[in-house]
């Protein structure tokens, strides 16, 4: 429990532990704000407009790796009662979250700081961080925290509400490849929902809040905070973020860019702190069990564009994208990694 960063930091200090080297130094942030990074408003995804949108997805999904949903149907009351009682947990007494501190993925809850491998890691990254197991929801939610009070039914409800929009999104990326309807059904069924707390930082300059990685899993679907700290690596530069009251950040994992044999693309991206501001964000992972075979869909390959990657078990995936987030390894996909 002594080592969760908002039980120490106290604003004034940044402990030795915590400074990256400097080729890993964000050092000054970003200028460029999100307005490079497309915005996709989903009020007309059962129109006609919906090859339109489908269209829109791809291209994103294509050039950026990124986009930002409005208009998509979750409710805006929950998203905020969600940021709510999400810090309102990271407020509560240092004793009431003991119990929750845990290393061990196999748990339906847990608490830890700057990431699973904090033992072996060269630098910390300042933040901590709470995993839900979210399959089956009412046996998951079980062991979630019973303090705040509502937090259980608040979070619960905000996972079925990510679940169907993840759902849809899903959808129209399976239409913008050509695949069948379902594909990605049962590719989706172990999501996970991550909540990152960056505590204000003494110095953004020297430290991250989490290193340059890129996702595993199909797509993740990101509620923001208010404060920016999310940036994206893009033709060189990294682009800052920024939130956008009642919008959803989403971005393309590796499995997916494996399936659709390097079509969409998984892009390297980070977080940076702030330096008067703590900020609380809510990762939704949409990805399949371990033991799921991730390859090319037959649909997108032909003998004039061959299969890039061989088939690799999600649960070897996991393991490259975890020693990229521990530095031993760039985190970029590329062919020759899983080579087919």
């Amino acid at each position: 429990m002594e080592k969760l960063v908002c039980t120490w930091a106290n604003g004034r200090i940044l402990p030795e532990n915590y400074v990256f080297p400097p080729s890993k130094r964000p050092g000054e942030h970003a200028v460029m704000t999100s307005q490079c990074i497309p915005v996709i408003d989903f009020s007309m995804s059962d129109s006609r407009d919906r090859a339109n949108m489908v269209r829109q997805i791809v291209e994103a999904a294509q050039h950026f790796g990124f986009f930002q949903v409005i208009n998509h149907g979750v409710p805006r009351k929950l998203m905020e009662e969600t940021r709510s009682v999400l810090k309102e947990f990271f407020e509560l007494p240092a004793e009431e979250k003991a119990e929750f501190c845990s290393r061990d993925l196999h748990k339906n809850f847990i608490l830890f700081t700057s990431s699973i491998d904090y033992d072996t890691e060269a630098v910390h990254h300042w933040r901590d961080a709470l995993r839900h197991s979210c399959t089956p929801i009412e046996e998951c939610k079980r062991d979630w925290p019973p303090k705040p009070l509502n937090y259980r039914d608040v979070v619960g409800d905000y996972v079925g509400n990510l679940t169907e929009l993840g759902s849809r999104i899903l959808e129209m990326i399976c239409e913008g490849l050509g695949l069948e309807a379902g594909y990605f059904e049962e590719l989706s069924e172990d999501p996970v929902l991550t909540v990152n707390h960056y505590p204000a930082c003494p110095d953004p300059r020297l430290t991250l809040g989490a290193g340059k990685h890129c996702d595993p899993n199909l797509i993740t679907i990101l509620l923001q905070d208010e404060v920016p700290g999310l940036q994206v690596f893009n033709n060189g530069q990294w682009i800052s973020i920024q939130p956008i009251p009642g919008a959803f950040v989403v971005n393309i994992g590796h499995q997916l860019q494996i399936i659709s044999n390097g079509k969409l693309r998984s892009v390297q991206h980070r977080v940076v702190t702030n330096a008067t501001k703590a900020r609380t964000t809510a990762a939704f992972f949409i990805g399949p069990r371990k033991d799921c075979l991730v390859e090319p869909a037959k649909a997108v390959i032909s003998p004039e564009n061959p299969a890039i990657y061989k088939g690799i078990q999600y649960a070897d995936l996991l393991k490259t994208v975890r020693a990229v987030f521990t530095g031993e390894m760039d985190c970029a996909l590329k062919p020759h990694m899983i080579e087919a």
